[in-house]
């Protein structure tokens, strides 16, 4: 008795220990969500006020936020197209490797332009123009590099693939015209010992030689039923 009722217990504690594991690992699984989601907007709602403000604000201001937009926008195309190639191409790893260093100096002139936004001394930040531009320029230049670097190599998988695809169905369409290939069967003109009296029964093969071809006893999904006779 006492031994059933050791395993009840043991039984008990680690039913709850599972269901405290599952319910930290759904927690936890939510709170992920919902960060993904708050980073999302969050981004959504900055590259919508940097638009507005490209468009909207001329000089120092609006030169400054073009230059953001630009950089976030070149950085996350270059991203997801790096994961997406990443899943089927496992080559792309060092690629993924490379865009993480070019991220850092992403972030750090994304820093910097965000903190000249707030510089009010529009003169000395009007200097400093040039060289942000040129640094937005190479670090743009190096993730579009990747990025159509990543599209051609899987579109060169594709084209490859197809052309082995397009040969396969060549072949396999050849196989199944077999019979044009075939020459027709000559007529023997050596009739000796053959019986031209036999009727057309006696000169039709046996059943079992002939077998019904059973696609003619299936039925398609585009064929109609017959419709049975009447009778009157």
């Amino acid at each position: 008795m006492e031994a059933v009722i050791l395993i009840l217990t043991l039984l008990f504690v680690a039913f709850m220990a599972l269901g405290v594991y599952a319910g930290v690992k759904t927690v936890r699984a939510a709170k992920r969500g919902v960060d993904r989601t708050i980073t999302q907007a969050r981004r959504s709602v900055e590259d919508t006020t940097l638009r507005a403000k490209s468009y909207g604000q001329p000089g120092v201001p609006g030169e400054l936020a073009q230059l953001r937009l630009a950089l976030r926008t070149s950085m996350r195309a270059t991203q997801d197209a790096l994961n997406a190639g990443a899943t089927e191409d496992a080559s792309l790893s060092e690629s993924l490797g490379l865009f993480q260093r070019l991220s850092a100096h992403g972030r750090e002139l994304d820093n910097d332009l965000k903190r000249l936004e707030r510089e009010p001394d529009r003169a000395t930040v009007a200097t400093l123009l040039p060289g942000l531009k040129e640094r937005t320029e190479r670090i743009t230049h190096a993730a579009e590099s990747l990025r159509w670097a990543a599209r051609d190599r899987a579109r060169r998988f594709a084209d490859d693939d197809l052309a082995a695809l397009g040969a396969q169905i060549d072949l396999e369409a050849g196989a199944l015209r077999h019979w044009t290939t075939e020459e027709p069967a000559t007529p023997r003109d050596d009739a000796a010992g053959h019986d031209w009296t036999a009727s057309a029964d006696e000169r039709t093969p046996p059943p079992s030689l002939t077998p019904p071809d059973p696609r003619l006893r299936t039925g398609y999904p585009w064929q109609k039923s017959a419709k049975p006779e009447t009778t009157n």
